[in-house]
């Protein structure tokens, strides 16, 4: 990172000058009140081999997501459990404090249940229906060096 005063690439640190805050280094930095050191980010040459160990080109960076989602076969898992305990539709709605036509709908597959839906199921019917599933993002990072240039948010057109 360079300072946004001199330009210079060093330590740097978050300054306030004129109420401004600054990223300068610690010869600009003294013209005003230091707030704290800056972390420097990832070494670029340690991005590119961490992503060549994974398999992917230097210019993607990995971001993943964990998500709940419901099991695709809710609609079959509901209903089995509801009938394995001997409890018809309506009796089953009143219990829940939900309406038979919820249940209906959700155990005909035509209702997917919402999260917390699911889980009030998952309680009383002692079932899974809400799976953990893990989203990978690739989002593009600048392979080269130096600050960030208008040719480098720039598409040319031909």
């Amino acid at each position: 990172m360079n300072c946004d005063i001199c330009g210079r690439e060093e330590q740097l640190y978050k300054t306030e000058i004129e109420g401004s805050l600054l990223n300068l280094c610690s010869g600009c930095a003294k013209m005003g009140k230091i707030m704290g050191a800056i972390q420097p980010p990832p070494d670029r040459k340690e991005l590119k081999k961490k992503k060549k160990e994974e398999g992917l080109p230097a210019y993607l960076a990995e971001d993943r997501e964990i998500i709940q989602v419901i099991s695709p076969d809710y609609a079959k898992i509901v209903k089995q459990a509801r009938e394995k305990r001997g409890l018809k539709q309506e009796d089953f709605a009143k219990m829940i404090s939900e309406k038979e036509s919820l249940v209906h709908g959700v155990e005909t597959g035509r209702h997917e249940p919402s999260i917390p839906l699911a889980r009030k199921l998952e309680r009383f019917l002692n079932i899974r229906l809400v799976e953990q599933h893990e989203e990978k993002h690739g989002k593009l990072v600048k392979a080269g060096t130096g600050p960030l240039t208008i040719g480098d948010v720039l598409i040319k057109k031909r």
